[in-house]
């Protein structure tokens, strides 16, 4: 393996499977070092890894539960311990609500659990991050910080049998908006990336649902999304090609969020 000692750092939360791990493999394959984070797969996570260094990249796996202050701690010590630095975090974990209820009938624990996982936990590490971020060095052999957050299509279309994921997508919004203001003076751009119906894991159990969905013109472009092509849009973000941008949506939902008549 060659000297990767001035490649870029790249955190991507919950990037042991699903959108998260096709985003992993995208920013290695451009010669990014990543810090895989998982929750609780371990095998997954040593997957992604894998994934990572077969791109020729380097990389560790850290397993911390972003929704707990001490675990979002320890993730950012063992990741500088490495690599020493944080060119581009990626809020990418996120839960569905283990059982999907009619929004009057939905729990408090429910609510909690979702809102700490999708809104708290991103909150909080990006806070730190840019800490770390507004303190690292300006050198030019490495790109100037950014954050991406991915958000969801969610964010702006209702689902009541799923009310506080759409809540805390819709708060992830809100949150990009507020980091891209707060740290546009240290050169630290922020970015939304929203996703609409891809092909992962957390989709599978609504498959048949959407593919009548998607018969009946639910999206312009009638097809599933792919994982990859959400990372697509991350390695153009990281790569710099917006860097007059920040604060910025950008969908990658087949045209979902397009009103039509």
């Amino acid at each position: 393996m060659s000297d990767l000692s001035n490649s870029p750092v790249a955190l991507v939360t919950g990037a042991s499977r699903g959108i998260g791990r096709a985003i992993a493999a995208a920013l290695a394959q451009k010669g990014w070092r990543i810090v895989i984070n998982y929750q609780s797969n371990a095998e997954a996570a040593a997957e992604a890894l894998g994934l990572v260094q077969s791109a020729g990249s380097a990389g560790i796996a850290v397993q911390a539960n972003i929704a707990d202050a001490a675990e979002r701690a320890r993730l950012l010590d063992e990741t500088l311990e490495v690599f020493g630095r944080i060119d581009l975090l990626v809020n990418n974990a996120g839960m569905a609500p283990r059982k999907r209820m009619d929004m009057l009938q939905m729990t408090e624990a429910s609510y909690d659990e979702v809102m700490a996982v999708n809104l708290k936990g991103p909150f909080f590490l990006t806070q730190a991050v840019a800490r770390l971020m507004a303190a690292q060095a300006v050198d030019a052999a490495f790109p100037r910080p950014k954050v991406v957050n991915i958000g969801s299509m969610s964010a702006y279309i209702s689902s009541t049998s799923r009310a506080e994921y759409c809540l805390s997508k819709a708060g992830i919004g809100m949150m990009t908006r507020l980091f891209a203001d707060r740290l546009a003076e240290f050169g630290i751009n922020v970015y939304e990336v929203r996703p609409g119906i891809i092909e992962t894991d957390m989709t599978s159990a609504v498959h048949e649902k959407y593919d009548r969905s998607f018969a009946d013109g639910l999206a312009p472009i009638a097809r599933w999304g792919r994982a990859e092509e959400v990372a697509r849009a991350v390695v153009a973000i990281a790569s710099d090609y917006l860097p007059y941008s920040t604060g910025e949506v950008i969908n990658v939902d087949g045209g979902i969020h397009l009103q039509r008549l």
